[in-house]
């Protein structure tokens, strides 16, 4: 079995704005490189990573690219596209998209009413996949209208679609959460973003119940382990958060080998995948 990663960052911070982290981040404002993570990766037994952009930025596809040639453990890049510009998105990926095995953009809680079907189809015919966190009632019916509209395009949903777990809550997410699974093209990962870890005084101990759900909800062959690194740093170290989230997918799942790297494999195409 390969063990993959789906979800981790980079970064030099002098090269580049991040306006979603603040001062009360300033425990991973610093630089994250490919050796940072290698030795993080090898204590917890991952054999591969899928990168991801966390700048909007053209230049971040170029840095994406040169991470990707330093790190071998690198099995797929999810790249940047101005989604909400066709003719943007259509000229970059053109530049350098065919080194990405998946697009995204930072949505934040804005309107997903932007979306353009025919861009998408472009690129679902190009075997790429999209990452998004939809976590408003009315992204989630965006997300669910473009999946209707192009059945042949991979929705990857991110960091379980921010479940209320600062709250111990539970709807209206478990209903956003089974609507979008409605849908067979769509996946969701395992792992926790930044307005959660944010929230969190500590790693969370009652992960199971929403993990649970996701499962009941997705399927094994629809979920995928991810740490979300180093953004997870701001509660837990990486080998901490690998250790819940992989005891709580073994806990709670029917088939945990496609969540630790089969549902990965196939969505994001990564080495060693037809």
């Amino acid at each position: 079995m390969t063990v993959i990663d789906a979800h981790h960052h980079f970064w030099r911070v002098a090269a580049q704005d991040q306006p979603w982290r603040d001062d009360r981040h300033d425990a991973i404002a610093r630089d994250y490189a490919p050796a940072d993570l290698a030795t993080e990766l090898a204590a917890a037994g991952v054999d591969q990573t899928v990168l991801i952009q966390s700048v909007d930025e053209s230049v971040e596809n170029d840095r994406l690219l040169q991470y990707a040639e330093e790190a071998p453990y690198v099995g797929a890049v999810v790249g940047w596209l101005p989604l909400q510009d066709p003719a943007a998105a259509r000229a970059e990926w053109k530049r350098v998209g065919g080194a990405f095995q998946g697009v995204r953009c930072l949505v934040g809680r804005e309107p997903l009413d932007w979306l353009d079907p025919e861009l998408f189809a472009e690129l679902a015919a190009a075997g790429v996949s999209w990452d998004v966190v939809p976590v408003t009632a009315e992204q989630t019916d965006a997300v669910i209208k473009l999946a209707q509209s192009v059945p042949g395009l991979r929705i990857v949903v991110d960091h379980l679609g921010r479940p209320p777990i600062d709250s111990d809550g539970w709807d209206p997410w478990a209903g956003r959460l089974a609507q979008l699974a409605a849908s067979p093209q769509v996946a969701l990962k395992v792992s926790l973003g930044i307005d959660l870890l944010t929230a969190l005084p500590a790693w969370p101990d009652h992960l199971d119940r929403y993990v649970s759900w996701a499962a009941e909800c997705f399927g094994s062959d629809r979920l995928m382990i991810a740490s979300n690194w180093p953004v997870v740093l701001l509660t837990a170290s990486y080998q901490e958060a690998w250790s819940a989230l992989r005891s709580v997918v073994e806990r709670t799942v029917d088939d945990p080998a496609a969540v630790l790297g089969g549902t990965a494999a196939r969505y994001y195409r990564t080495k060693g995948q037809p």
